[in-house]
């Protein structure tokens, strides 16, 4: 695993966000079938491409500065390391 890159897969109705040893899930749409690609990276906000069943492939935006502060983790501690964000899938 690269320093300073997290990485954005999901699983069922789970989309998980990993850097380092932190795992983040939270729950996504049933009918998402997966993440295609990162588009862009800013400070906890991700723009993405999805694929969703019976709608395709759109572009999709995370502000993942919400999910951090109802888990009561320090967003901007968390998040400063963190340079780069890839799809990846095990």
């Amino acid at each position: 695993m690269s320093r300073g890159e997290a990485f954005l897969s999901n699983e069922n109705e789970y989309t998980s966000f990993t850097y380092e040893d932190t795992v983040i899930r939270f729950l996504t749409p049933k009918r998402l079938k997966k993440y295609i690609e990162v588009l862009s990276w800013d400070k906890g906000y991700l723009e993405v491409i999805a694929e969703y069943d019976g709608i395709g492939r759109t572009e999709e935006y995370i502000d993942l500065v919400p999910i951090l502060q109802n888990l009561y983790m320090d967003e901007k501690k968390f998040l400063k390391p963190i340079k780069k964000v890839s799809v990846r899938y095990a």
